[in-house]
């Protein structure tokens, strides 16, 4: 059965408690990955901005690329907004060889482009020696689930093979094991930090939580982040990395 029903998984509908929550993880773990001097980042999540955002009020300068698949979000109506650079662009040609300090590959931009191996191979090229990248991406876990849903039993053995998903608005993503994932960030040259689900508390014990006391987001954020299941694929909708090239 799907951990979070499809529909849900915009951020909407009854499971909005799980969102806050989720979004309170996802933007906690930014906050620890990022840089603790002013660098220059380059953010291909595709152009919803959050991630650039919040990267700018650090102190960052970010490069933007919004992805022609998707639409861009106008929401760069606050003082950091001199900080962030937005590019049209469907790849990274753009860019020089070695350019940029960090790269945010968050709101599953690996999965959604099935050719990972390339768009990492160019994200490995643009980062310095040093450079570090963020990456999400969907999990095995949703992909088997969404197959469940749409009773595509017979895709749902595991195998070493790439997972693509049908989802049922027609697009087609690509959903990774930790090994998968971190195979694919090695294979780029890179040396993987991490690698985590981004979150392993369910929606109905976040529910339950906050349901007794609204002021508990802070407590249940950090007990998720204190929590080390590295590598484990039993668990999240999603799984985040960090690795860094080394030269």
């Amino acid at each position: 059965m799907l951990p979070i029903p499809a529909k849900e998984l915009n951020g909407s509908g009854a499971l909005g408690p799980y969102w806050t929550f989720y979004n309170a993880v996802a933007a906690e773990q930014l906050r620890r990955w990022l840089p603790r001097r002013p660098a220059l980042l380059l953010d291909i999540s595709g152009g919803r901005g959050r991630w650039a955002a919040q990267a700018a009020r650090r102190g960052h300068q970010v490069i933007e690329v919004i992805d022609f698949r998707r639409s861009a979000e106008p929401w760069l109506r606050e003082a950091c907004a001199d900080r962030v650079r937005r590019i049209r662009a469907d790849d990274l040609a753009f860019l020089p060889d070695a350019c940029v300090d960090g790269v945010l590959a968050e709101e599953r931009a690996l999965s959604i482009d099935i050719m990972a191996e390339s768009a990492i191979a160019d994200v490995a090229r643009v980062l310095k020696p040093g450079g570090r990248v963020l990456v999400s991406v969907d999990s095995l876990v949703l992909g088997m689930a969404i197959l469940a849903e749409q009773n595509f039993w017979a895709h749902l053995r595991q195998t070493g093979e790439v997972m693509l998903v049908p989802w049922p608005d027609g697009s087609i993503t690509r959903c990774f094991s930790s090994g998968q994932l971190r195979e694919l960030l090695t294979g780029a040259g890179l040396t993987v930090e991490w690698v985590r689900p981004r979150t392993v508390l369910s929606p109905s014990t976040v529910d339950h939580v906050l349901s007794g006391d609204a002021r508990a987001l802070g407590r249940l954020v950090h007990t998720e982040l204190e929590t080390r299941p590295d590598d484990d694929d039993t668990v999240g909708i999603h799984l985040v990395a960090s690795a860094r090239r080394d030269r």
